[in-house]
């Protein structure tokens, strides 16, 4: 197995999906427009600028899964897909990932933003395998907390290797695809490591590295 690695927000994506969805539901007058967006604003500026504390963050993303039956959240999904998600889909990104599957490789999606958010981004891209933050289910309904290491910078490195060892497989040959210096831990590890339209930072990374760097913009 080979296995081609993939970011998602401001990667595969053209935009920020976590980010979007405090939008979403600000927009949506799900939660207060005010408070909630200041901090979801801070939250990602923290991100943008290597400092976020993800479990904080996390706790802030998914208190409103909390408060809310999964039938009520599945519909508010299935809008922000349609509102939010679709638009920032690139048929770039879907040109690359074609070309791995044709290569035979195994597709997978590696990403800081909780499960709920992604699980139909992942599925709309034909990706077979997703690697999230999962957010913690107790009888059915979310709790508002973390379950597990949340899949954030040596996050991914450890919820990888996790999965590797639980498949019985190894980072041979691996790509992996990111537009982020949190992503620096995991792309030191690949033998394949792309920057995607990259950030500052990360793009200095792939420059000093000689690192492939690309753009998935259309």
């Amino acid at each position: 197995m080979t296995l081609a690695i993939f970011d998602l927000d401001n990667t595969l994506l053209a935009g920020d999906s976590d980010h979007a969805w405090g939008e979403f539901l600000v927009e949506e007058g799900m939660v207060d427009a005010q408070t909630y967006r200041q901090a979801n604003d801070r939250f990602y500026q923290e991100y943008l600028n290597g400092e976020l504390d993800v479990f904080e963050y996390q706790r802030f993303a998914l208190q409103p899964l909390s408060t809310h039956s999964m039938a009520e959240l599945e519909a508010w999904r299935k809008a922000f897909m349609a509102k939010k998600v679709l638009p920032m889909m690139q048929d770039k990104a879907r040109n690359l990932l074609a070309e791995h599957r044709d290569q035979g490789h195994t597709l997978m999606i590696i990403t800081a933003t909780n499960r709920f958010i992604t699980e139909p981004i992942a599925e709309a891209l034909g990706v077979d395998y997703l690697i999230a933050t999962e957010p913690e289910l107790v009888n059915g309904r979310f709790t508002g907390e973390v379950a597990g290491t949340p899949s954030f910078q040596e996050g991914k490195v450890v919820r990888l290797n996790d999965w590797l060892a639980a498949h019985g497989e190894s980072l041979d040959g691996a790509w992996f695809y990111s537009d982020s210096h949190n992503d620096a831990p995991l792309l030191k590890l690949v033998q394949h490591p792309v920057a995607v339209d990259p950030d500052p930072t990360l793009e200095k990374l792939a420059r000093d590295r000689g690192w492939p760097v690309m753009s998935l913009r259309d």
